[in-house]
């Protein structure tokens, strides 16, 4: 493990295993994790969101997870127990997903959650969580502050469902952001100015980011390496800037697949099983 790795995966497996079948999804996986933002990239079940849930513990029987190592910093990730989880998710580590929708309680209003996400993990003074709440809200560009907290979810509009997730997401300061489809919601002005915003604090925090996306060419703008998954194998690795100029023909086919006006109406390209391998570039 890197002396300067906040996450660290080696040789990361998971298994689908019940009394009628048992299946290994992702064989092996490894990569490390700095003060960055890494993507990982690949269609559809290749494996992106499994390798998210395994590095947060939440994958449920049938599914299961074992690595050679899997840390946070310090913390050995497999030998935490349910407790030691509650106390990291939210604080060291946390998920921000595609949907505010799915991340929302439809039923509480905004303020109220995101003052339950410090109740959790931080003993502040109820003056204080309001002024933590109030700067991180500003801090995502909410400048409406009591129309925000005093909304319930439906409320708000999907770009400030997603600044609100973010807000609540960094709230304790976590060391590492897996943001799993980020902006996927979005249109594309504000999957711009969400990504942008993103990235701006994952700098100015020094943390880490895991992102997850199918937008090759976001990646390739925000994010500083990627890693191309295939079933549940990074077959190509590298800086994000050079996905349009990457050898490996599954990596060229992901970029050549993107929709445009060109390319309405013609056969995409496909690439033979075959040809993909696992052998990385040096």
């Amino acid at each position: 493990m890197p002396d300067d790795a906040l996450l660290s995966v080696g040789h990361l497996s998971v298994r689908l295993a019940d009394p009628r079948r048992s299946y290994t999804i992702i064989p092996d996986l490894s990569f490390d994790l700095g003060s960055e933002c890494v993507a990982l990239v690949g269609e559809s079940g290749s494996g992106k969101s499994l390798t998210a849930r395994a590095v947060l513990g939440l994958l449920e029987p049938p599914l299961a997870a074992e690595a050679a190592h899997l840390r946070l910093g310090e913390v050995d990730l497999q030998r935490c127990s349910t407790s030691e989880w509650n106390r990291l998710r939210g604080a060291r580590l946390s998920l921000m997903l595609q949907d505010p929708r799915h991340s929302l309680n439809p039923v509480l209003r905004v303020g109220h959650q995101l003052n339950l996400a410090l109740r959790v993990h931080q003993r502040l003074s109820a003056a204080e969580r309001r002024e933590r709440i109030a700067a991180m809200l500003e801090a995502v560009g909410l400048m409406q502050l009591q129309r925000v907290l005093t909304a319930y979810p439906h409320q708000i509009s999907g770009g400030m469902g997603q600044r609100v997730v973010l807000a609540m997401m960094l709230l304790n300061d976590p060391q590492v952001l897996i943001a799993d489809e980020p902006t996927s919601a979005l249109d594309a002005a504000l999957r711009e100015q969400v990504m942008e915003l993103i990235r701006r604090h994952v700098q100015t925090r020094r943390m880490g980011l895991l992102l997850i996306s199918h937008d090759l060419r976001l990646v390739a703008r925000h994010a500083n390496r990627a890693l191309v998954m295939y079933r549940g194998r990074i077959v190509d690795q590298g800086r994000a800037a050079d996905l349009a100029r990457s050898s490996h023909p599954y990596t060229r086919a992901l970029w050549a697949s993107r929709p445009s006006g060109r390319t309405y109406g013609t056969v995409l390209p496909v690439v033979d099983p075959a040809l993909i391998t696992d052998d990385l570039p040096a």
